[in-house]
């Protein structure tokens, strides 16, 4: 029957046989040469009219990233030493919010002293974005396991978490969901706010695969009195009932469904027509149920595990999509923190610079040899360094701020909270290989790498699934059953049983040889039959596979803005590296400018031959050289971090370990290319001037 019964179907729903082992392929185990994400995009734009051959994405490894040894997929299972396990509640951990121990060896005499390398692994064990989102690998796990009992899914955030304040880096914006929507495909809501229902998840529902049992236990005892005394034989009947039923129900991938009712009554009273008194009659069915056209087969009522399982895949790549933005994120504002403290170490220089040449003014004032609107105009340099100063220190203590709420759970130990943060890397000139790589390997290496390719590849398999268990909802509903049951009656034979030739009395019979009876074939009850259930207009079964067609569309019309957004992306990335170096080239000979200029000011002030106003330009000249190019060392630095973003490469380059990230504990400190060591500024030189006559 079952055989027949998915011809019709794929003869009537045009699905493609191959379909359900295809399902089972997917769901199962993943295959590293052939992973579903590639598989999809093969799948889905070979061919398509308008939409190019799309390449590969790589498959986010290891599957499947846990922060822990416990595996949510996994249920409590029934065992006779713990019965009752399977109705305890699992408790999740409670979440650390302690700060790991490597955040307590960088303080050093009050001090942080933080390299680039420690920041990015404070922020894999201690950042809050990581950690919400490292709950989402194992939340996709609970999906799984509803999926496992033929349960709909709740559905996983796919989107960024971006709690941490400062650095931000553009990202492409949409997860996977229709429509570029950020949450995983299988959810039930994922418009905005949650108000718009995806068909995803959508189609007739599977059977339920956990096996349960029902009983009912039951004492009544009535009186109730009776209009003739023809059928009890007393003009008040008395009885006391009690009822034992019990039930057992299980559904099957095959969209069978299976059930045993197990009935018992024991049943004593007042009437003097009753053969048996007590009476005891039990009785047994067992009956499946077959759909044979709507919710017919495998791939119906496993559809939902597949889809779970490719929403796993698309949690595990969000998560590397949020670690690789995360880190990103992080090494912006570790950029930000040097060039605030570079900026507070010029603003420095530069008030020391104007208060030596005031004192300087001062005292060549008293002697008589330098007009007092010089001092003045020297003054009033003082005063804009130090607003300069504070503006500067005020911004340095917020981007230590900054840094420290982006590496650290807890900020209210005063040792930490008061000390300064002090970086200890810079960023060097020395080129990557991706400058010097030809535009289309880059773009083709992003394709290969960007886990939102991966995310909307994989979205696109689950609609396919939508789109056929939508076309299996169009088809009327169609199920096959048989049954086979049996009974049996006895009891204490009435005192009132009157015995005669046509109708002798029966012997009396316990409970065993009712229970006998009932089991064997003494008195059968067996049948088949049919229900038809047929729609005759049908409107929302098409409404909603038309809407899944749609919602097809829409992903296959996302995944190709991806393509084009990332290359764009790749290609600006690209440019404004090469942009920033030179740029960075150009405030290094600006700044060496300014400084040799305000050095041969300050020799010929020193020799009589200059003025205060020339020194103090020279020195404006040299702050304003200084600030360019500490805006443009960190331009290039940002925009460096942006192109391992856009190529989705971080990771690979700093060697970190995605493993690592998702159980918050790295055990190899990350290695980052081209940095260099901070160079000490030299001091300002004294600007004692040989006393020159005053002017006539």
């Amino acid at each position: 029957m079952q055989a027949a019964a998915c011809a019709v179907l794929v003869l009537m729903s045009g699905a493609q046989p191959t379909f359900a082992q295809q399902a089972g392929g997917t769901q199962t185990q993943v295959n590293p040469t052939a992973p579903a994400a590639q598989q999809a995009v093969q799948n889905d734009t070979t061919g398509t009219p308008g939409l190019p051959q799309a390449p590969q994405p790589k498959p986010t490894e290891p599957l499947y990233l846990r922060d822990s040894a416990r595996d949510y997929s996994d249920p409590h299972h029934f065992s006779f030493k713990d019965p009752l396990q399977i109705y305890t509640p699992i408790t999740y951990p409670q979440p650390q919010l302690g700060n790991t121990p490597r955040l307590g060896g960088l303080l050093r005499d009050g001090k942080i002293y933080l390299s680039l390398s420690d920041a990015v692994a404070l922020a894999l064990e201690n950042n809050y974005d990581i950690a919400i989102a490292r709950i989402n690998l194992d939340i996709a796990d609970t999906d799984i396991l509803r999926a496992k009992a033929g349960s709909t899914l709740r559905g996983v955030s796919a989107g960024l978490v971006t709690g941490t304040l400062g650095g931000t880096t553009s990202t492409i914006s949409g997860g996977g969901g229709p429509g570029g929507t950020s949450a995983a495909a299988g959810g039930g809501s994922t418009g905005t706010s949650g108000l718009v229902l995806s068909t995803n998840g959508g189609g007739p529902l599977p059977e339920n695969m956990d096996p349960y049992l029902t009983g009912t236990v039951q004492y009544e005892r009535a009186t109730t009195p009776q209009s003739s005394a023809l059928i009890t034989g007393t003009n008040s009947l008395s009885q006391d009932t009690a009822t034992y039923n019990f039930g057992y129900f299980q559904g099957f991938e095959t969209g069978t469904a299976f059930q045993a009712t197990f009935n018992n009554t024991h049943v004593s009273n007042n009437s003097q027509r009753s053969i048996f008194n007590p009476t005891l009659q039990t009785s047994l069915r067992v009956q499946a149920t077959q759909h044979i056209l709507q919710g017919c087969c495998t791939f119906v009522n496993r559809r939902f595990i597949v889809q779970a399982k490719n929403d796993r895949r698309i949690t595990d790549a969000a998560f590397r999509q949020q670690v690789i933005y995360t880190v990103t994120q992080v090494e912006n504002i570790y950029w930000a923190l040097v060039s605030a403290y570079e900026d507070e170490q010029a603003k420095t220089r530069a008030l020391q610079q104007s208060t030596q040449l005031t004192a300087d003014n001062r005292k060549q004032l008293e002697i008589g040899t330098l007009a007092p609107l010089d001092v003045v105009n020297s003054d009033s340099a003082v005063a804009t360094d130090k607003q300069a100063l504070i503006s500067s220190q005020s911004n340095l203590e917020y981007q230590q701020l900054l840094i420290k709420q982006a590496i650290a759970r807890n900020l209210n130990d005063p040792q930490l909270t008061n000390a300064p943060v002090v970086p200890t890397d810079r960023v060097g000139l020395d080129r990557l290989p991706e400058e010097d790589m030809a535009v289309e390997d880059l773009v083709r290496q992003a394709y290969v790498n960007n886990p939102q390719i991966e995310q909307a590849a994989l979205s696109m398999e689950n609609n396919k699934i939508t789109i056929k268990a939508e076309r299996n909802g169009l088809l009327p509903v169609l199920d096959g059953y048989a049954f086979y049951g049996g009974s049996g009656l006895g009891g204490s034979l009435s005192p009132n049983c009157v015995s005669t030739t046509a109708s002798p009395c029966p012997t009396s019979a316990g409970y065993g040889s009712v229970l006998g009876d009932t089991l064997s074939n003494n008195s059968p009850d067996y049948g088949i039959g049919v229900t038809l259930n047929i729609p005759l207009r049908n409107r929302t079964a098409q409404a909603d596979q038309a809407r899944s067609q749609m919602e097809y569309r829409q992903t296959q019309m996302r995944l190709q803005q991806l393509y084009t957004q990332v290359r764009i992306q790749v290609i600006n990335a690209q440019y404004a590296l090469t942009n920033d170096r030179a740029q960075v080239q150009a405030a290094q000979a600006a700044n060496n400018y300014a400084g040799q200029s305000l050095d041969a000011e300050q020799k010929k002030y020193r020799l009589g031959a200059s003025t205060t106003a020339n020194v103090l330009q020279q020195q404006r000249n040299l702050a304003t050289a200084a600030n360019s190019l500490i805006a443009a060392s960190a331009a290039y630095a940002r925009d460096r971090a942006s192109l391992e973003q856009i190529l989705s490469n971080t990771l690979d380059r700093y060697g970190i370990s995605l493993q690592d990230a998702a159980s918050g504990t790295v055990s190899s400190a990350p290695v980052i290319p081209g940095l260099t060591a901070p160079q000490a500024p030299a001091a300002p030189a004294p600007l004692t001037a040989t006393p020159a006559p005053m002017p006539q």
